[in-house]
């Protein structure tokens, strides 16, 4: 082939290598081209938003919220599942916190019996969870507005000073069933200086006296604790009230009426520091024997016969005005002054059942004697009946004992 033709050749091969190659290049196109897009510039990618996390602690209180008619000794109880306690606030109405402690398991309990009847109150707790997140609740109750409560009346009344033979007399607000005695007992707690011996008897559903084995000594000093508040006494019967009476004992004085031998010693701390001549109650009146506790004191009455049932008509009927009267019994008998009999006393028994004196002699008791001072009669054959006064020291120990609920 001649050196023209290869020439030839050359260029066809040339021509086509570069045909192939711009085929190459056409179908092509690459990452840094600056080929405009065709629907203009691309827009920047979005970032996806980070989800806030969510707080696992879950509180529980109880009472449960809105619940209402909750009991007077409920405890407020704040518990935590997957967290930590962080806070507890119990609210009374008046906004003041209601006290308490966290328990092993880490749930706070009130202390004590703090609920109140028909009040509103309020609980928030704060806990965190493992990642410290926080977990708030708020919750409210209303207690229940109970149709009976359990409150006491209480004689001596503080801050008093009586006789050696006053009994602490306690008259309950309604009457306790017999199987929950024991519990009101409980709930009544007497504290003594110096330490006496004594114990409390039911003399009624609704009534118990607390005494020693024998007169309380001269100088003792004490007090009665009442704890019902806020506590189930029974079936429907909550407790309403909290508080301590105190009393002291003063001087012993003693009185012993003779009913035969018509006259009364008066002994204080022991000592006979006076004789008086006295009349008791005539046939059909006769004055009653034991033990019995001066209840009260005025310095003047009136006394009427009705009030024994003696008719205005009957001969025996009186009505007058009596001086320096020391209540004895319900039923009416009375250490007082009775001038109009001043010739019978020491020597014959005319009253209608009261033990009489002179006016001097009255006068002079009625100015040392307290309420609570026991008064002794004896040599009468009529008897005094259990509870027409105090009558508690006419009831042996054992049988005393034998009336306490526990």
């Amino acid at each position: 082939m001649g050196l023209e033709s290869r020439r030839r050749d050359a260029a066809r091969r040339a021509a086509a290598i570069a045909l192939v190659a711009l085929s190459l290049t056409a179908c092509t196109v690459s990452a840094a081209s600056d080929t405009p897009h065709p629907d203009g510039p691309a827009a920047p990618a979005t970032p996806t938003p980070t989800p806030e996390p969510t707080p696992i602690a879950v509180l529980s209180i109880r009472p449960a919220p809105e619940s209402d008619k909750v009991p007077l000794d409920a405890k407020i109880r704040v518990a935590v599942a997957k967290g930590e306690l962080v806070s507890v606030e119990a609210k009374r109405p008046n906004g003041s916190l209601i006290p308490g402690q966290f328990e092993d398991d880490g749930t706070w309990v009130s202390k004590g019996r703090e609920l109140r009847r028909a009040k509103h109150y309020v609980v928030h707790a704060v806990a965190v969870d493992s990642a410290g997140l926080r977990t708030e609740v708020e919750s409210s109750f209303q207690t229940l507005d109970p149709t009976s409560t359990l409150t006491t009346s209480i004689s001596p009344l503080n801050g008093t000073t009586v006789g050696v033979g006053m009994p602490l007399v306690v008259h309950l607000s309604e009457p306790v069933p017999e199987d929950r005695r024991a519990a009101v007992q409980r709930r009544l707690t007497v504290t003594t200086s110096p330490t006496v011996q004594g114990s409390w008897s039911w003399l009624s559903d609704s009534e118990l006296h607390y005494r020693p084995k024998t007169y309380w000594p001269a100088g003792t000093d004490v007090a009665v604790r009442v704890d019902l508040l806020a506590w189930k006494a029974a079936p429907k019967l909550w407790g309403d009230e909290q508080r301590t009476v105190k009393f002291h004992v003063g001087d012993a004085l003693v009185m012993k009426v003779d009913v035969t031998g018509h006259e009364m010693t008066v002994t204080q701390n022991g000592n006979l520091i006076r004789t008086i001549p006295v009349t008791t109650g005539k046939d059909g009146f006769v004055t009653r024997n034991g033990i019995k506790v001066i209840t009260s004191k005025e310095r003047s009455r009136i006394m009427d016969a009705a009030t024994i049932d003696i008719d205005k008509n009957d001969p025996e009927y009186y009505r007058l005005k009596v001086e320096y009267a020391m209540r004895l019994t319900w039923s009416g008998e009375f250490l007082h002054a009775a001038p109009w009999s001043a010739e019978s006393q020491g020597l014959a028994n005319v009253s209608h059942g009261c033990t009489g004196m002179s006016l001097a002699d009255a006068a002079w008791l009625y100015g040392l004697v307290k309420v609570g001072d026991p008064v002794e009669f004896t040599h009468s054959p009529r008897a005094l009946e259990p509870g027409n006064g105090w009558t508690d020291w006419n009831v042996s120990w054992d049988d005393w004992l034998a009336g306490s609920a526990s």
